[in-house]
């Protein structure tokens, strides 16, 4: 059946909305015109300054590296009665080449389910537990590239968000993230830093506010990744680029009283370096964050781009493969809701002593928030 956009909406209502669409399409237009008319000014202020190149000028032996990326969702479900919340986080592998055979230990998702009386706070502690999730299979999993969703610098911020309202839900739902969150922050230290040789950690944002190529240009009204889309041809890449770092630390509650625990993190964040890549015309220009030790060394810079190239083959893909397949998957998280209300409902419905129309209106569903 064809959707139909408007149908549930006034039809006076429709024709305003319809209506103002000229002015937007006419800024937009002329926005996007901008960029493209000053394309080879841009181009040769990159050049200038050194931050464009081309990936067959590092590029080395074809290695195939392997590949996985690990995302996460949470959900909210308000009851009458009650909130339903789930975590989870998922970890997929991506296209492998025929001769792999390096072991992947399971788990590779985690998923918390939980009652919970309202509060305000649930969604802060809930996003922390997905974080910590995400940041766990992350640096378990054995790959040579391994991607996250989302930039290095937010993990952190929302642990912090979630410790903050510990006090806020029930100890059914903080000793979770309590349990978790060591570990996670721990993790985070060895993403950042990208030790091991035969072993990378990437960041890649979907959404993006940062200016960092764009101010260097002068245009700052723009960010960087819709800016270098309109002017990167397939298989070029701008930076690597030194990634600003906040005025103010980190705060991740507890762990701020360790001995050295802030210096220690503002050094790795520090050496965190952009790279922006666009590995095919049919793709846009992807935010690529990792450790200076990855962006600095040409050889296995060699190997994230050849990564990004072969997992970014598919035309109908405008994201790394494995990193697409992991948003879709918990994506549908938020739409499971109802059937796990269902078979709860259900559950108690088989051993409610009385009439079950209170019940019933007990489990009825209001909304659900996700994330």
């Amino acid at each position: 059946m064809e959707e139909q956009p408007f149908a549930e909406l006034p039809g006076a209502l429709v024709d305003e909305l319809l209506s103002k669409c000229g002015p937007v399409s006419e800024g937009l237009f002329a926005s996007f015109d901008k960029v493209r008319g000053e394309k080879e000014q841009i181009r040769k202020k990159l050049f200038d300054l050194g931050l464009i190149h081309r990936d067959s000028e590092i590029s080395s032996a074809p290695v195939n590296p392997t590949s996985c990326g690990v995302d996460g969702s949470y959900a909210v479900e308000r009851l009458l009665s009650t909130d339903l919340a789930v975590a989870a986080g998922v970890a997929v592998e991506g296209l492998t080449p025929p001769s792999e055979k390096r072991y992947w230990p399971e788990p590779r998702h985690f998923c918390e389910v939980k009652a919970l009386p309202h509060s305000e706070f649930t969604a802060n502690v809930l996003r922390a537990i997905m974080i910590c999730m995400e940041l766990e299979l992350t640096s378990m999993a054995s790959h040579d590239v391994v991607m996250m969703d989302g930039s290095f610098t937010t993990p952190l911020i929302y642990i912090n968000q979630g410790l903050g309202s510990l006090n806020d839900v029930p100890s059914v739902l903080a000793d979770v993230l309590s349990s978790k969150a060591k570990v996670a922050v721990n993790a985070v230290g060895q993403l950042l830093e990208s030790k091991r040789s035969d072993q990378i950690y990437v960041a890649l944002p979907k959404y993006t506010t940062r200016r960092e190529v764009a101010e260097v240009l002068g245009m700052g009204d723009y960010e960087d990744r819709g800016l270098l889309s309109f002017v990167l041809g397939a298989g070029e890449y701008v930076g690597p680029i030194q990634k600003p770092v906040a005025s103010e630390p980190w705060n991740v509650g507890r762990f701020m009283e360790q001995p050295g625990f802030v210096e220690d993190y503002r050094k790795k964040i520090s050496a965190v370096n952009v790279v922006y890549y666009r590995p095919f015309d049919h793709i846009p220009t992807l935010r690529l964050e990792v450790a200076s030790s990855v962006a600095r060394n040409p050889q296995r810079l060699s190997v994230l781009l050849e990564s990004m190239r072969i997992q970014c083959g598919a035309p109908s893909i405008f994201e790394p493969y494995p990193l697409f397949m992991a948003d879709r998957m918990v994506k549908h998280l938020s739409a499971a809701i109802p059937a796990l209300r269902r078979t709860t409902t259900q559950f108690i419905a088989e051993r409610w002593p009385e009439g079950l129309g209170s019940a019933f209106l007990a489990m009825h569903g209001y909304r659900t928030d996700s994330g």
